[in-house]
């Protein structure tokens, strides 16, 4: 869970929640209840975390639809802005480099 949480800059209780609402994230859990996230799992973090935070939907019925309804658009959203992101920071960088 430390990995995932690192790599989404989520808090562990966060992770829990939306295990608990959202059947299609399921991490197997050892017998000392340690979760193995699979890369499906952290994509789909991933996509919820897009949605709440940029698309500024935060009821979890609507990020539930959002999901089904628009997966491809969510995606095509979600990698244009990481790229965005990453040009963004390239620029701050060149800037402070001159």
């Amino acid at each position: 869970m430390s990995e995932v949480m690192a790599l989404t800059e989520l808090p562990a209780a966060t992770l829990r929640y939306w295990e608990q609402r959202f059947d299609e994230l399921s991490p197997r859990k050892d017998g000392h209840g340690n979760r193995y996230y699979t890369e499906q799992d952290l994509t789909l973090i991933k996509q919820i975390k897009y949605i709440r935070d940029e698309l500024k939907i935060t009821r979890i019925e609507a990020i539930r639809n959002e999901l089904k309804s628009g997966s491809r658009n969510t995606d095509a959203r979600q990698r244009a802005t990481e790229i965005l992101l990453r040009l963004r920071q390239q620029l701050v960088d060149l800037r402070a480099s001159i």
